[in-house]
């Protein structure tokens, strides 16, 4: 891996320290200025909202910028952003509106980095599938072990010590982020000249990911599990109070057991990838996530309730590697942003669905009911989505965006062989 890669990776790692504070930190700040679903759910839903405006617009002028520079100005943004929110509560005048336009701001700046950062990453390192996946699985691994593993408990341990206090810690990891990124070597951008106007360009991004049927199945996965997670968060905290008798801090640990299994899902994702092939690991890994959240919902104490968690992180770890390093090798690099943002808009634009249908389902029904429907779902979606992701779609679009002049690549099982000890 080249010196930059490390800075990279450092930078995510801080900043997703600071995303697991705030992650377990923000829904029992939310309850305690309600206990109403339906408010938690607005909380929930703004920060997913600037994809539904702006997605694929923001991979378009993504494209265009310089990659680098975006990473670094968004993440300053979002330091000085927190302040905000940090400040309401410390005066006592902090509000369901305030988390939300907050929440909605801190998700335009997400939308921004996370895209220039996928866009990014095989502007560094090269469109190898397998340097992907080896990167790929690094940066999964560090942020699962520190939004999971550090953050949550952390997020509630500072919560004790005042509202402000997680909200500051997570500004001081998106300053140190910026920092870091600032120091990464400038790449130009794939489009110098421009020539075509934003609008046909953010078209072209968005109809090459429909027309190509493995980019629109690796889309919809996450779109399709975005409404089944998103009605799960939004009513988990109160979940786990009403029914499971866990406080504050047990929260934490809850969220903790899920990046437990994320961590795993992460290190053995080239291990799946070669033994079952990227597209079956794909599919796989659907199904687990589906029979976990219905475990979840049926789970009579904390203790299988953070058992099930853990088997559902294990699967989102180990889509989270798969997924976006088969994306990168055959995105061709002036469509990355574009591409990249088309396929997390459609994931995003559902989370808002499924935090509604959550906070609804939970209002007019039971709070089990939006996990039981969740679990539905994602079963669902592993069936309609198993042939588009199959192996024999993977290696043909491999072979596609392979080199004229280096010879085709091997199956995906046999481009991870080399990285799973390092990866793991």
């Amino acid at each position: 891996m080249p010196a930059g890669f490390a800075r990279l990776w450092t930078a995510q790692t801080v900043s997703s320290l600071g995303d697991g504070v705030s992650h377990a930190a923000l829904p029992l700040i939310a309850l305690t200025l309600t206990r109403d679903p339906m408010a938690l759910a607005v909380v929930t839903a703004a920060g997913t909202l600037p994809w539904l405006l702006f997605g694929v617009l923001g991979g378009a002028l993504v494209d265009r910028w310089d990659r680098r520079r975006t990473m670094w100005v968004t993440d300053a943004a979002r330091a000085a952003l927190l302040a905000i929110p940090a400040a309401a509560a410390a005066l006592d005048v902090l509000s369901i509106p305030l988390l939300a336009t907050v929440a909605f701001l801190l998700g335009l700046g997400g939308l921004f980095f996370d895209t220039a950062a996928t866009a990014y990453l095989p502007d560094l390192l090269g469109r190898d599938p397998a340097h992907l996946e080896r990167a790929n699985s690094r940066l999964r691994g560090a942020q699962t072990a520190m939004s999971g593993f550090a953050g949550p408990p952390a997020g509630s341990a500072l919560l004790t010590l005042g509202r402000a206090v997680p909200l500051l810690a997570d500004a001081v990891s998106f300053l140190l982020s910026a920092l870091l990124v600032r120091t990464l070597p400038a790449m130009p951008p794939p489009v110098p000249e421009v020539r075509e106007s934003l609008l046909r360009q953010a078209r072209a991004g968005a109809s090459y990911v429909f027309r190509n049927r493995l980019l629109l199945g690796l889309a919809l996965r996450p779109a399709v599990g975005n409404v089944a997670f998103l009605a799960v968060e939004t009513v988990l905290a109160l979940f786990a109070h009403e029914r499971l008798g866990i406080d504050g801090y047990g929260f934490g640990l809850l969220l903790t057991a899920e990046a437990t299994g994320g961590l795993l899902g992460a290190g053995i994702a080239s291990h799946l990838g070669r033994r079952l092939g990227t597209g079956t690991a794909l599919t796989c890994t659907a199904a687990v996530e589906g029979l976990a959240v219905l475990g979840l919902a049926a789970a009579p104490d904390p203790y299988v309730a953070g058992l099930a968690l853990a088997v559902c992180g294990a699967g989102m770890g180990a889509t989270m590697v798969l997924a976006p390093s088969l994306r990168q090798a055959i995105v061709p690099p002036h469509l990355m942003g574009r591409v990249a943002s088309t396929s997390r808009m459609l994931a995003m634009c559902a989370a808002p669905v499924g935090a509604f249908v959550g906070g609804w389902l939970a209002t007019a029904y039971d709070i089990r009911t939006p996990l039981y429907a969740a679990a539905g779902l994602l079963l669902a979606m592993t069936a309609v989505t198993a042939t588009m992701t199959s192996n024999r779609r993977v290696e043909a679009a491999l072979r596609a965006a392979a080199p004229a002049d280096e010879p085709d690549h091997p199956a995906p099982g046999d481009l991870v062989r080399e990285s799973a000890p390092e990866a793991a």
